[in-house]
């Protein structure tokens, strides 16, 4: 099976009401708060070491047998930066996209450096959505 890296579009960061343990690395996030300080459109945003998936996209894993992931609840913002250049925009609901799966291994896993990996069947249900912004690169193998 092949394995693919996404880099996904950071459109924010943490706001004001993430809850995380800063002390370790990658950063422990009890409670994700995302502040958009922009957008250009795609429905798998980052925010290290946090990925959101809207809606859509979190409905359309939810009735997938993929592994390697679960959703929970994000709290929405904007910045004032966000108003000012999207003043027309209204964002779609978001889920968290916890990711808990072996790169290489699992549908959607983290790499040693924490980039996210997907399987080719994770990366085909992604691809039904928008994801125009993320980088792609091959994951060298399985387990890695």
């Amino acid at each position: 099976m092949s394995f693919t890296i996404l880099e996904p579009e950071v459109a924010g960061g943490w706001g004001d009401e993430t809850v995380a343990d800063t002390a370790v690395h990658p950063p422990i996030v009890s409670r994700l708060h995302y502040e958009f300080e922009g957008w250009l459109g795609d429905e798998l945003l980052a925010s290290f070491p946090c990925f959101i998936v809207s809606e859509r996209v979190a409905a359309a894993l939810e009735a997938s047998r993929l592994t390697g992931f679960a959703l929970d609840e994000v709290t929405i913002s904007t910045s004032p930066e966000f108003e000012d250049l999207h003043p027309d925009v209204s964002l779609p609901r978001f889920r968290w996209l916890k990711v808990s799966g072996q790169a290489g291994v699992d549908d959607f896993g983290l790499a040693a450096d924490f980039r996210l990996v997907v399987s080719a069947k994770g990366l085909g249900l992604l691809s039904r959505f928008a994801l125009k912004q993320a980088d792609r690169t091959t994951h060298p193998g399985e387990g890695g």
